[in-house]
């Protein structure tokens, strides 16, 4: 089974054929195929003939498709000085795009 390294969003995600995941926000449609052009390591689970990018691997792509845009739960942020009666309550929802990995191109 191989997999590759690609980077999305700031992060870098190891990803299989068939694997969903969430990554940050992306400006795609529900149902569209993409590619992830920036792909870091094409490898399978033996170790094999590993294809390593400097920084990028040439004429590699990871196809997707986007299943679903959201936003995650909320992350309340509360900031508290004791005996100033100062407090402050804000609270944070990250966008995010789910998608699945259809095709590793190499």
């Amino acid at each position: 089974m191989s997999f590759a390294v690609i980077k999305t969003g700031g992060k870098q995600y190891k990803v299989a054929e068939g694997d969903k995941l969430l990554i940050e926000k992306l400006n795609h449609e529900i149902g569209e195929e993409f590619d992830f052009d920036q792909v870091l390591l094409i490898g399978n689970a033996k170790a094999e003939n590993a294809k390593i990018g400097t920084p990028l691997v040439e004429g590699a792509k990871v196809n997707a498709r986007v299943l679903d845009n959201g936003k995650a739960k909320k992350k309340i942020v509360f900031k508290y000085h004791n005996k100033t009666r100062y407090k402050k309550k804000k609270g944070h929802r990250q966008p995010y795009t789910k998608v699945e990995i259809l095709k590793i191109i190499v």
